[in-house]
Parts: structure tokens; sequence; C-alpha cells
């Protein structure tokens, strides 16, 4: 395996550097704009719902972005947006990326998920300005392995909906890297959590709301599931450090990496490790063992990502999780006191 290319300035790097984000308004597209935005970059965000409880809107950064509005399957607003805002970076982030949602609906998920990611990549191998294109796949795209952490050269097995989905997409960013020479690389990370993630029947955010507001945290399944937890700053630095060499090195074209802090724990584990953090272990569980369709065991070795681009985590599991709790008290405090003040009108 080669060595680690020593990883660009991201002082210089970004700086006027036109940078499409899809999927500003996740978890994850928020805390990339506050990088790329902090690194000097003109950032494009495409936004499909207006979420006005999102990072991206409470915290300013709209402001300080050009705005998109619209899907990525309309493949000819792609190509007019690469092409019109002379983007040389994509950053393709947005999917639906619920498992139960993927379960009960699963043609929205195939839409966005699949139909999206070849949409915005047959936009960019037509945009001759695209210099990097960073894929957000995931750990899912494996689907169940029998092999324990998830190395890249693993196949794309997704059974289910979801996973299925990113397989896909996973898969037809490699055949565009390899057919078209597309500069696409592929960011595999496990499960991603931080402040700004509102969706709550997540284990990470509902676990952290039920005990801000006294009320047991509801399991949807038996516990013992196992799973990688990546926080999301190290989420936003490890697809810039991947673009960053992707651009540099286009032999990195259709590789994929892995991210992870590779700590595995249960859901149980994770429930109880933030209750102690939030000394609120008064609260038993509320373990409910409804899940369906789900992976038992999966997490990642991240190998590959610290020898060829030389990255490694900033956070450890226990500073993200005390961050990302500091996040949601101020964010139930700050909706409190306008609740308050809107009754005192």
């Amino acid at each position: 395996m080669p060595p680690a290319a020593p990883t660009p300035s991201s002082k210089t790097f970004w700086r006027d550097r036109s940078v499409l984000v899809t999927g500003g308004a996740g978890l994850q597209g928020g805390w990339l704009v506050r990088r790329l935005l902090e690194a000097g970059a003109d950032v494009v965000a495409l936004i499909r719902d207006w979420v006005p409880q999102s990072p991206l809107v409470r915290e300013g950064l709209l402001d300080r972005v050009r705005v998109v509005r619209g899907q990525l399957q309309d493949q000819p607003l792609m190509e007019r947006v690469l092409g019109e805002y002379e983007v040389s970076a994509v950053f393709h982030l947005a999917a639906q990326t619920i498992v139960p949602i993927a379960n009960r609906n699963p043609v929205s998920t195939f839409e966005s998920n699949i139909r999206g990611s070849w949409s915005l990549l047959e936009a960019a191998r037509r945009s001759p300005r695209i210099e990097g294109i960073v894929l957000a796949s995931s750990d899912k795209a494996y689907g169940e392995q029998s092999g324990l952490p998830y190395r890249e050269d693993a196949p794309m097995a997704g059974r289910h909906p979801y996973d299925v989905s990113k397989s896909c997409a996973d898969l037809i960013a490699q055949s565009y890297a390899a057919t078209w020479k597309l500069p696409v690389a592929i960011a595999r990370c496990g499960n991603l959590y931080g402040g700004g993630d509102l969706n709550w029947n997540r284990i990470v955010p509902g676990t952290i709301r039920s005990l801000i507001r006294g009320e047991r945290p509801v399991i949807r399944s038996d516990g013992t599931m196992t799973r990688d937890y990546f926080y999301v700053e190290d989420g936003a630095a490890a697809y810039l450090t991947l673009a960053q060499h992707l651009i540099q090195d286009r032999a990195l074209a259709g590789e994929a990496f892995n991210f992870s802090n590779e700590q595995p724990l249960s859901v149980l584990e994770i429930a109880e490790q933030i209750a102690r953090w939030m000394d609120r272990r008064d609260l038993s569980l509320d373990i409910r063992n409804e899940a369906t369709h789900e992976i038992p065991h999966q997490y990642l070795d991240a190998e590959k990502a610290r020898k060829r681009l030389g990255w490694e985590p900033l956070f450890s599991l226990e500073q993200g999780m005390r961050r990302t709790i500091t996040w949601y008290e101020r964010f139930f405090a700050a909706e409190e006191s306008a609740s308050e003040a809107r009754e005192t009108r």
C-alpha cells in the first residue's frame, strides 16, 4: 500500500474555490458547509426542503452561501448549477438516510439515493471544470458481511432498501470513474452523530432528547446491534481531506475509503454512555425490539484512510458526544425560551 501523501493545507486550498454541497440542510451538510466557509470556499448549497431548525438556517450560514432549491433527480438543473457557478468540487451528501422510512417507502429512497446520484454524476461528466467529487456512501453499502470489521475490498452486498440504495450509488460512482475517468472518490462512514440531527428516531438525538425531557429513551431494536458512531466534525474533516487528495491525485478516482473511530458499540452501550455523561442513569431504557431488516453487527476498518490519506479522527467518542450533548442542551433551552416568549405576548 502506498505511503500517506502529505495533506494539502486547507487554509489556502479551498480559498475562492467554487464548491457544490448537495444536502446542505442535512446533518453532515451543515457542518461541512461551515468548514468550507471557514476555509474561504465559495459554497453553493443544493437544498430540497426548507428546514428552519437546521444548523444551516439557525446559525446564519444560509446567508453566506449561494442557495439552489431543487432535487438531485433534475439532471438539467444539476448541469445548470455546475456550469453557471463554475463548480470545481462537489460533495454529494444528499440522500434519504432513515432505514425505517426506506422500508416503508422504498421508491422515494431509490429515487433520491440512486437516481439522484447518477443524475449528479452524469451532469458532472458533462462539466469540464469539475476537478473532484466526493460521494457520501455508507457502511450500509456493504450489506451484511461475515468478516468484521469491514474493509474496502468487501463487496457491495445490500439486501434491504436503504442498504441497496447505498450499494447502488457506490457502484455507480465506481462505474463513472472506471468508464469515463470522472474524478469521483467514495467516503464510507459509520453512523454519523452530532449537533443538528433532528431525526429523533436515531439513537443519539432521540436518547439525548428523552433524557433532557426526563423521559425514558426508546430503543427500537433489542439493543444488541453493534455500530460505529462517527462524529460529524470528524466527518467534515474526512470529506475535505479526501477531496483535497483526489483533486491533487486523480489516481484516487474510483477508490473508496472507510472513515471510523474504530470503537464499535452496541445500541445499549451507546445509550447507557449518553445517560452516564448526562448524569441521567435514573431513567431506564425502553427496549421495544420493533426494528426489522437491520444488520446485526457492522463496523469499519479505517486503516486505508490512515495510511493513504494520513487521516486521523480529531475527537474521541466521549469528546464528540459531550459536544453533541451541549449542542442539544442549548437547542432545547432556546426552544423553551422562545415558547415562553410567545406565551407572554
